[in-house]
């Protein structure tokens, strides 16, 4: 099989320093920091603009919260809504290679907690550049 697709995706992520990849972890953990970390960071601004297209179609509701509430909007996107959900795990998951693929099969239920944990840190992470490009597009 052609490995030029394994070469590039691996080239594009962002170089993620873990001081703590060792023996010790759980192969679910050591994933996370060697693939889900890295992909996650190389699509942040794609799953940003992902959340505020979801924030559009809802109304923009979220704009109108306090900071609190706009946590908890965050999280129960991301938790309740499957549709919103999928989509991301999509973005990322499209860019594992195909050994990285198999290995998340073998465990996606928790994976997939993981992935979505690290998503919503990151746009939590974001809500003050979220809510600051929104102010400037309505102005």
């Amino acid at each position: 099989m052609d490995n030029t697709r394994n070469i590039d995706l691996k080239r594009i992520r962002p170089d993620f320093m873990i001081t703590t990849i060792n023996d010790g972890m759980s192969c679910d953990e050591r994933f996370q920091n060697l693939v889900l970390r890295p992909v996650i960071k190389f699509q942040n601004d794609l799953l940003i603009e992902a959340f505020k297209n979801y924030v559009s179609k809802h109304k923009n509701v979220f704009y109108d919260l306090v900071l609190d509430k706009r946590i908890i909007y965050i999280e129960n996107a991301i938790q309740k809504d499957m549709k919103f959900r999928n989509s991301l795990k999509g973005m990322i998951i499209g860019l594992f290679t195909i050994e990285e693929y198999k290995m998340y099969i073998q465990n996606s239920s928790a994976l997939n907690k993981r992935m979505m944990n690290i998503v919503k840190n990151r746009l939590i992470d974001n809500i003050q550049l979220i809510s600051n490009q929104h102010l400037e597009a309505v102005v």
